[in-house]
């Protein structure tokens, strides 16, 4: 069974850097997690890596409109959670590959902010359950993230022109993969599940206040039950040794 972890470790002091594909990916998954760690002293930032543009199918509403207002609400959102800092890096929404730009990018990131903890997406997983496929951007995000962590960020000279810009190698000490197929860490969001939802809400552009509280109540009540709490999310915990 999943263990949770968070309950006797104390993250007061603690960076981490939450590397999503989406403006609103975070609020989906991992936000009542990122909540509990900003009540608990941790410092969050976030790095989105698309510019969100391409996140409505109405006539009026094409990329032009769309990116800047999904700017807006990722930054509300991430006030409610009390993030720190929000960092856009506006590749282009739907057809962000995994590419050395990308992983160059991240890995400037991780080397600036030094992280103990990143937050991204697992990018194994093409399905989940019988209803969804995975979106690309999704895993595109996720594989890059992996791969500045290790090996980009931890070694010399990858990418050695970040030498010069002061820049040194740094390593993260932890990785917490959400949409994992096989997650082995929960953490109870039962006291943050509120801010989750009204995070959510901030996205306006693409969910319902109806169906923001109703889809979270439901789907982090449902892991809360497996794990004996109100609340939960899940993670696969990756420790770098």
């Amino acid at each position: 069974m999943a263990k949770e972890t968070l309950a006797e470790e104390n993250v007061r002091g603690t960076t981490c850097l939450v590397i999503i594909a989406h403006p609103d990916d975070a609020e989906f998954t991992v936000a009542g997690t990122v909540a509990r760690w900003v009540k608990d002293g941790a410092r969050v930032v976030y790095v989105v890596c698309t510019d969100g543009s391409r996140g409505s199918n109405e006539p009026d509403k094409p990329p032009e409109v769309m990116k800047p207002l999904r700017h807006k609400e990722q930054q509300a959102a991430a006030r409610v959670l009390g993030v720190q800092e929000v960092i856009f890096l506006d590749y282009e929404d739907g057809s962000l590959e995994p590419s050395m730009e990308l992983r160059r990018d991240l890995t400037r990131l991780i080397r600036r902010y030094r992280p103990d903890v990143v937050i991204c997406q697992d990018p194994s997983g093409l399905f989940r359950g019988n209803s969804y496929v995975n979106h690309p951007d999704h895993r595109a995000a996720g594989e890059a993230a992996l791969y500045a962590i290790f090996p980009s960020a931890c070694t010399r000279f990858v990418f050695r022109e970040m030498l010069a810009e002061g820049l040194e190698p740094h390593k993260v000490r932890e990785i917490y993969l959400y949409g994992s197929e096989q997650p082995d860490t929960w953490v109870d969001i039962s006291e943050t599940i509120s801010l989750k939802v009204e995070a959510l809400k901030a996205h306006r552009s693409q969910v319902k206040p109806d169906y923001a509280d109703a889809r979270l109540q439901s789907w982090n009540g449902e892991l809360g039950r497996r794990h004996g709490v109100a609340y939960a999310e899940e993670f696969k915990r990756v420790v770098l040794s």
